[in-house]
C-alpha cells in the first residue's frame, strides 16, 4: 500500500470498514426480520424492497452523475447510510414490532437506492486518482478486499452477537459508514463542474446522448455483457448452492458454510496472483474461461472437498478477468461521461442476476441442480472461449503498455 497515493488509500480504508458494516447489518436484518414474522415470504419481500428501486433509480439518474463532484458525493451517500442504520434501533427504542419492522424497510430501501450511485461513482473516480498503470491492481485490490470482507463480517458478527445485543449491531453499523466517511474526506475536491437546470427536455437528451456513447464503443459493451454472464451464474447459484450441498451431496451445516466461504478467499488469493502476472487479453479471458468452467465441473462432483475446490478455483480465477476489464472500460470510455457509462455498465451487470435467480427457480424448465450449474457455467464459458480464439487478442503486449487501444 505504501506506492500507492493518499487518495487510493482513503478510499480503500473507506471500502473496507463500510463494507464490513453493510455485510454484518444485512445478517441482522435477515435475523430480526424471521424472528419477528417467521416469514419467509417477508424476507422475499425484503430483498425486493432493496432490489426494485434500486433498479429504477439506476436507470434514471444516470444522466445527472456525469455532473456531481464524484468525491463530494460518495461520502454524502455513506453519511445517509450511517443515519439509516439507525432507523431499526429507533424501531426498538419506541417498542414496538411495527415501529422495527417498518424501520428495516426504509433501511433496506434507502441502502438499495444508495448503493449502484455509490458504486457507480467510485468505480469512475478511480481512474482520476490512480495511474494508468496501477488500474488493474487498485481494481483487484479493492475487488479482492470487499470479497475478503463478505468472509470475514459473518464471523465476526457471530461474536459480537456473544457478547452484545442484536439490536447494537445496527449501531456498529452506523458507526462503520460513520468512519468511512470520515476517511474518504481525505480524498482532495477533484472537480468543479456545477450542475445545470436540469429540465425534462435536457435530462431526455442526456439519456439518449448516454446510451448512444456507450453503444459506440463495442469492445466495452463486450466487457459489460460478459460481466453480465457471470452475474447471471451468480444469481443462479444463490439459488441452488444450498439444495447442491445438503441434498445433493449430503454435505453438514458446517461444509456448506466451508463451501460459501471459500469463494471469497480464493477470490483474495487471485487478486494477489494478479500482481504478478502480465495484463494481457489472453489473462483476462483465462479467466473467464476457467471461472466458467468451475461451475460446470460441479455438474460432476459427487464429494463435497471436490464442490469446495471447484469453488476455490472458480474464486481464484475469476478476478483475472473482473479487475483487468473493470480498468479497461475505465481507461477507454470517454472520461467526460465515464461516471454516466459506469452507471450504465452497472445496470446491465445488476439486472441480469435477478434472472439467473428466476432461470434456476423456475420449475417449467425441469432441470436438476447439476444441469443447472451446466448450463450457467456454458453461458459464461462459451463466450470466453470464442473471444479467446477469434477476437483480438493482444497475447504479447501488456494490454496498458499502448496509449491507444482498438474498441471494436
Amino acid at each position: 500500500m505504501k506506492k500507492y497515493s493518499k487518495s487510493i488509500k482513503a478510499l480503500w480504508v473507506g471500502e473496507i470498514v463500510s463494507e464490513f458494516g453493510g455485510a454484518a447489518g444485512g445478517i441482522i436484518n435477515g435475523l430480526l426480520l424471521y424472528e419477528l414474522t417467521g416469514s419467509k415470504e417477508w424476507m422475499g419481500a425484503l430483498w425486493l424492497v432493496y432490489f426494485l428501486p434500486s433498479l429504477i433509480l439506476q436507470g434514471i439518474s444516470a444522466p445527472f452523475l456525469n455532473y456531481v463532484a464524484k468525491e463530494k458525493m460518495i461520502r454524502n451517500i455513506q453519511l445517509i447510510r450511517a443515519g439509516a442504520y439507525l432507523l431499526p434501533l429507533l424501531g426498538y427504542v419506541i417498542g414496538t414490532d411495527t415501529g422495527i419492522i417498518l424501520g428495516l424497510i426504509v433501511l433496506q430501501c434507502i441502502l438499495g437506492l444508495m448503493q449502484p450511485i455509490y458504486a457507480s461513482l467510485s468505480f469512475a473516480l478511480l481512474p482520476q486518482i490512480c495511474k494508468k498503470e496501477e488500474l488493474v491492481e487498485v481494481n483487484g485490490l479493492l475487488d479482492g478486499t470487499i470479497r475478503l470482507m463478505s468472509f470475514i463480517a459473518p464471523g465476526a458478527t457471530s461474536l459480537l452477537l456473544l457478547v452484545s445485543p442484536m439490536y447494537f449491531i445496527y449501531g456498529f453499523s452506523s458507526a462503520m459508514f460513520l468512519f468511512s466517511y470520515l476517511a474518504l474526506s481525505r480524498i482532495p475536491q477533484l472537480s468543479n463542474k456545477r450542475m445545470p437546470i436540469w429540465t425534462k427536455k435536457i435530462w431526455w437528451a442526456e439519456m439518449k446522448e448516454g446510451y448512444r456513447t456507450f453503444f459506440k464503443y463495442p469492445h466495452l459493451l463486450r466487457l459489460t455483457i460478459l460481466s453480465s454472464t457471470v452475474q447471471f451464474a451468480v444469481g443462479a447459484a444463490m439459488v441452488i448452492n444450498i439444495p447442491f450441498i445438503r441434498s445433493d451431496l449430503g454435505g453438514e451445516y458446517w461444509e456448506y458454510a466451508i463451501f460459501s466461504g471459500i469463494f471469497p478467499i480464493g477470490y483474495f488469493i487471485g487478486t494477489v496472483l494478479l500482481t504478478k502476472m502480465p495484463r494481457t487479453y489472453q489473462t483476462m479471458y483465462v479467466g473467464l474461461i476457467g471461472g466458467g468452467l468451475s461451475f460446470v465441473l460441479l455438474f460432476f462432483v459427487r464429494t463435497v472437498p471436490l464442490a469446495w475446490i471447484c469453488e476455490l478455483a472458480g474464486g481464484i480465477l475469476f478476478p483475472f478477468f473482473h479487475s483487468q476489464s473493470a480498468a479497461l472500460f475505465q481507461r477507454e470510455a470517454p472520461r467526460e461521461r465515464l461516471t454516466q457509462l459506469s452507471a450504465v455498465r452497472l445496470l446491465f451487470i445488476r439486472v441480469t442476476m435477478p434472472l439467473g435467480i428466476l432461470f434456476a427457480s423456475t420449475a417449467f424448465l425441469d432441470l436438476s441442480l447439476r444441469q443447472t450449474y451446466a448450463v450457467v457455467g456454458m453461458v459464461i464459458l462459451l463466450p470466453g472461449l470464442f473471444y479467446f480464439f477469434f477476437s483480438n487478442v493482444q497475447s504479447e503486449k501488456d494490454m496498458f503498455s499502448n496509449n491507444k487501444q482498438k474498441t471494436s
